[in-house]
């Protein structure tokens, strides 16, 4: 039979373990670092270069990129295949003067799929 004070450490042992399980989960998503446009900001087109970059590797084959046109209409952006691993990258062309949202959705090397959009607005 185990003593009282054996138990308590046993206990520590785990909930050490079980910290250092959720850190490591924590850490494992892609998070958006920078993105051009930056959020928020006001561009000038019609042709606006597109780049996010993460703090991971992504999946650019299982990742996407879709920009929401001011009329609420979708378009999905090709990803370029040349852009570091750590970055996605597109152009959205044609673009009339308004507010877009580009929504992203990225699969980090680990197999974590993170979503999130950048808000912008073109300018002529």
């Amino acid at each position: 039979m185990l003593s009282g004070h054996r138990i308590r450490q046993f206990r520590g042992v785990i909930f050490v373990c079980a910290m250092l399980l959720i850190a490591k989960s924590a850490f494992a998503h892609a998070i958006l670092l920078e993105s051009a446009p930056a959020g928020n900001s006001k561009v000038s087109g019609p042709n606006v270069p597109i780049k996010l970059r993460y703090n991971v590797r992504i999946d650019k084959d299982r990742s996407r990129l879709i920009l929401v046109s001011p009329d609420g209409s979708q378009q999905t952006l090709v990803i370029e295949k040349e852009s570091p691993v750590d970055t996605l990258a597109s152009e959205a062309k044609g673009l009339a003067a308004g507010e877009y949202r580009l929504r992203w959705q990225v699969l980090a090397s680990d197999g974590h799929i993170t979503r999130g959009e950048v808000l912008f607005s073109v300018t002529k």
